[in-house]
């Protein structure tokens, strides 16, 4: 079983140790910064009746403010002051960092990088966020393009002994950790994808042997118990225009690399837009952990994008929010969030700023001209009022909600609703014999 040292910790730990005794049960981490995306969350967790899950990239959250301007403490008091608008309680918030290493300093030396990448962790640590993913995989300016496991390893464990010091020292619980060399880019693909293929069964476990032998080096071996979850690859992606869909059958024997394992189970990254049903078959097969990110902004823009032309509709030009020509004008003024992933003539790279799956559109919710047009938005149509019959038109499923009664009607609500639309997937997976309520107020 999971060593555990406190409350939030110690459901992460019985839900893996639930798992590893037969259940089929996981959890599913929400990677988003944005505060629509974390109400969406709580009111999903609110509704199911458990913890929620809720992780910062490297990319978006770091000492120096992350491309959403927020510190990990920050972030913390973000999520929590959420989380106290909505009635939630705050112990039911489980906050962890994702990507957490090297990611943000490849083009600096591997010692320069690891300098600032031990101050990261610290701040993640001391700001007590419980789940720790610990991603020593990229390669800095003069390494190899490729790093092996006892490389990566070693810096994993020099970056492990910063967070047990941070957490000692600061008082907060001691985290739960992720490790993984064979780890998908964050956000998923850059570029197109051909064929995909599962961690090789022997990759893994080099992996595990390799930091159980780094940790034992460094005098961390009473640490390995709390090493939750490996991240390896069961070959599930997206890019910007075609989702790779799990396959059972693929995993059979990467799957049996946890079998003498008591306290691992699998981290799944990049499971963005899965079906139900494959969900569901990752979890059965020990990805315990599901991480959705992209998907639930890329849900949120279909809803406000949805808004947007039910407000065409209603509201004279002069005073519409023009939400969708604020972001096409705010996209190629600053295009270095999306320049560099889609190729393409003019028309097809302003499809795939607003449509792809990869969902660039992301990095622009927090800039200050489009945060005001989609507030405007949300204020002109909850002044006038959203007949029915649009929504049914724009929103279908949000429609049938109010119509029996398990939505208010208004332009917030809605875009909430949405975005649980592509959670509700992962609480069936994960709690399966849990009685979801399916309340969507």
């Amino acid at each position: 079983m999971l060593q555990m040292s406190g409350h939030r910790t110690s459901w992460l730990a019985d839900t893996i140790g639930r798992h590893k005794s037969g259940e089929s049960v996981g959890v599913y981490s929400v990677c988003s910064a944005h505060p629509t995306v974390v109400e969406a969350a709580i009111h999903q967790s609110a509704a199911d009746g458990t913890h929620v899950l809720i992780e910062a990239t490297s990319n978006q959250v770091d000492q120096f403010g992350g491309y959403t301007g927020l510190r990990p403490a920050d972030f913390r008091d973000l999520v929590l002051a959420i989380a106290d608008r909505c009635g939630f309680p705050r112990d039911r918030v489980v906050l962890g960092g994702d990507h957490l290493g090297l990611n943000r300093w490849q083009g600096e030396s591997a010692s320069a990088a690891m300098e600032k990448a031990e101050t990261l962790i610290a701040a993640y640590v001391e700001a007590g966020y419980a789940k720790i993913h610990l991603d020593c995989s990229m390669s800095c300016a003069g390494d190899p393009k490729v790093l092996d496991d006892t490389t990566v390893a070693e810096r994993t464990a020099r970056l492990l002994a910063v967070a047990e010091r941070a957490a000692l020292r600061s008082g907060t619980d001691l985290p739960l950790y992720v490790i993984g060399t064979e780890v998908p880019v964050p956000g998923g693909a850059h570029e197109t994808l051909g064929v995909l293929t599962p961690t090789p069964p022997d990759r893994a476990r080099r992996t595990i042997d390799a930091h159980r032998t780094a940790f034992e080096q460094s005098g961390l071996d009473h640490v390995w118990p709390r090493v939750m979850a490996l991240v390896v690859q069961p070959a599930v992606e997206f890019d910007h225009l075609q989702v790779i869909d799990y396959q059972h059958s693929a995993t059979a024997q990467l799957r049996r690399v946890l079998d003498d394992e008591q306290h691992l189970v699998f981290e799944a990254h990049s499971t963005d837009y899965q079906r139900p049903a494959q969900l569901r078959e990752l979890v059965e097969d020990h990805w315990a952990v599901l991480k959705v990110g992209p998907g639930l902004t890329f849900a949120m823009r279909e809803a406000l994008f949805a808004l947007a032309h039910i407000e065409d509709q209603l509201i004279p030009g002069p005073s519409r929010s023009d939400l969708i020509d604020v972001v096409e004008r705010r996209m190629l003024a600053n295009p270095g969030y999306w320049q560099g992933y889609y190729d393409g003539d003019p028309h097809t790279q302003q499809t795939a700023r607003r449509y792809s799956y990869s969902d660039r559109l992301r990095y622009y919710w927090a800039d200050e001209e489009v945060d005001a047009a989609r507030r405007a938005l949300l204020d002109n149509l909850d002044r006038v009022g959203i007949p029915l019959p649009l929504v049914s038109q724009f929103l279908p499923y949000q429609y049938d909600r109010i119509r029996a009664g398990e939505l208010e009607l208004t332009a917030n609500a809605l875009v909430i609703d949405r975005i649980r639309d592509a959670m509700r997937p992962y609480a069936q997976a994960c709690f399966p014999k849990a009685n979801l309520t399916g309340d969507h107020r």
